[in-house]
Formats: C-alpha cells, structure tokens, sequence
C-alpha cells in the first residue's frame, strides 16, 4: 500500500479498505468482520474509524446500522494499490507462465484451503 501512496496503514485496514470499497456497495460492521474473519469487532471498528479520519471510508447512520463504504479517495487508492499488484505480481506470474486463469485457479484453492482449516479448528475446539 505504501507504493500506491498510503503509508503506514496495517494489514487490517488494508483488508477492511479493499473489502468495503468492493462492488462499491454499502456494508455493515457485522458483515464486514464475518467476510474478513475478524472475530474482535473492535479491531474492525478501531481500524475503520482510522480509515474514516484519512479520508478513505465514509460511515452512515440508517436506524441503529451503521454501513461503511468507501469515498472517491478510498477507490482511487484501491485502483493504485491494483496497478502496483498488476505491475509487480501478476505481471511477474504471467511471465513465469502461469496463465491468468491459472492464477485465478490457485487464488480460490487457497481461499477453498483456508476455509476447511477454519472449519476443522471450530470442530477440533468441541472435542
């Protein structure tokens, strides 16, 4: 994130900007913290406040829910962050010849990966 223009932000709040300023629609502090995995809600709330106070998140108020969902600011450092991953990452897989596909296909393996471990360290703390 430093090399797109945002120095000094933590991993959670890198996570939690690229997360709320995805498909550009609002979202709770609930929904949020359930997608990331963030079991402290107060993690994602510190850090969403510090992301409000740069400019990068918005918060409103409807009824008791707050939704968060990111300003101009925020997207535009997202869509940085994204030519700085596609200049240093993707660029140097596709030229290892991995296709993109074949990235895509790696990517949700460890997404798919991650979430049986999550699964088995729930069951494994009832035995």
């Amino acid at each position: 994130m430093s090399a797109a223009g945002a120095k000094d932000m933590t991993a959670v709040e890198v996570s939690l900007l690229h997360h709320v300023s995805h498909r550009d629609r609002k979202k709770k502090l609930a929904d949020i913290c359930f997608v990331l995995n963030i079991e402290d809600t107060h993690v994602a709330t510190y850090a969403l406040k510090k992301l409000v106070a740069r400019g990068y998140v918005q918060s409103e108020k409807s009824g008791k829910e707050v939704f968060f969902s990111a300003t101009p600011a925020g997207r535009e450092l997202c869509g940085k962050y994204r030519e700085v991953r596609e200049a240093c990452l993707i660029e140097t897989l596709c030229e290892s010849g991995l296709t993109n596909e074949q990235i895509g296909a790696a990517a949700q393996l460890m997404r798919n990966a991650s979430g049986l471990y999550d699964t088995a360290t729930r069951a494994a703390t009832s035995l």
